[in-house]
């Protein structure tokens, strides 16, 4: 546990400059965008005077030079203060938290589903390459993979939701449902059916075409051969001894994914309605709202280190030589 609590430190204190790199980078990019929350404030109401934005920019700090700005944004993050969204009047902190476990839902429930059936295809796929069940599942997984999420998300809300009536058309639950407990989450899991469905498909055939890939160099290795020639079962070799080793590439991917998943799940949330962190970065990005957006963009900075430090945690459960060579090298 030592050494494994020594690794996770590491990899945290050294994930601190990239996000430090990524807020001081956000900032300037948003400085330079041009236009800010005032501007955006008095185009929602239709307009206003000068005196007003003056009024307003000094009141919450938009007057000051660039520096000042970007020294009191870091020592209030330092302080694990986001600061005040203008967009939506109110502290930053709050307003993530509410949104985020919506965004962890889907994410978490398309990337486990995803995983779990892309990595099991993929091994049937590679066990007999050439094979009918080979050509039919790697054909399809290409077909699925080169469907946009956007497009995909809107033709099972169209068929499912709007005409065959099977499936909620948008939002994470029932609103004023009153349910609580069991209800309650079997209401969520009904509304996350479709955009499950959406977000996973497109990485479940991406890992179906990596686990058979990995597999098809595995059944080649020298240790598949032996044990085949042992007279063992090939189902036990490919369980056993093949899928083992083929799950490391897969495992690289996932933690490579980890940050496209979260931008796909902005696409989806936009597209079924879901109130998560995407919609929170699009109210942002509309209401010109720098510290809310910053604030969105540093915490899925932060999400995605997790998912490669988890990767690499998951490197040493399938081959301790790769875990332990990874330790070694932080």
């Amino acid at each position: 546990m030592r050494p494994l609590a020594g690794f996770l430190l590491r990899r945290l204190i050294g994930g601190v400059p990239a996000l430090l790199i990524v807020a001081v980078g956000v900032f300037l990019l948003l400085d330079r965008a041009g236009g800010d929350a005032v501007d955006a404030w008095l185009v929602s109401i239709g307009g206003g005077d000068a005196r007003m934005a003056a009024a307003l920019r000094a009141e919450y700090g938009l007057d000051q030079s660039v520096f000042s700005r970007l020294t009191f944004m870091l020592g209030r993050l330092v302080q694990g203060d986001f600061g005040w969204s203008f967009a939506l009047n109110r502290p930053i902190g709050p307003a993530i938290m509410e949104r985020l476990p919506n965004t962890l839902q889907l994410m978490g429930a398309a990337t486990g589903i995803s995983f779990l059936i892309g990595s099991a295809l993929g091994l049937i796929a590679g066990r007999r390459p050439g094979s009918w069940t080979d050509r039919l599942l790697s054909g399809g997984s290409l077909l699925l993979y080169s469907v946009p999420s956007f497009w995909l998300g809107l033709a099972l809300s169209v068929i499912f939701a709007v005409r065959l009536r099977w499936f909620p058309v948008s939002g994470i639950e029932t609103i004023a449902s009153g349910k609580t407990g069991l209800d309650r989450a079997a209401d969520v899991a009904w509304h996350l059916v479709l955009p499950v469905a959406a977000l996973g498909m497109i990485y479940l055939a991406l890992f179906l075409r990596v686990m058979r890939s990995g597999m098809v160099e595995a059944w080649g290795q020298d240790y598949a051969l032996a044990a085949r020639a042992r007279g063992v079962p090939d189902r036990r070799v490919a369980l056993n001894h093949a899928a083992r080793n083929a799950l490391v590439p897969l495992v690289t991917m996932l933690g490579l994914q980890a940050g496209a998943m979260l931008g796909g799940s902005v696409v989806i949330e936009s597209v079924f309605g879901i109130p998560g962190f995407g919609r929170l970065a699009q109210e942002a990005v509309a209401g010109r709202d720098a510290p809310l957006l910053l604030a969105v963009v540093l915490v899925s900075a932060l999400m995605v280190t997790l998912a490669n430090i988890l990767t690499d945690l998951a490197y040493g459960a399938l081959d301790p030589r790769v875990g332990s060579g990874g330790r070694d090298a932080a």
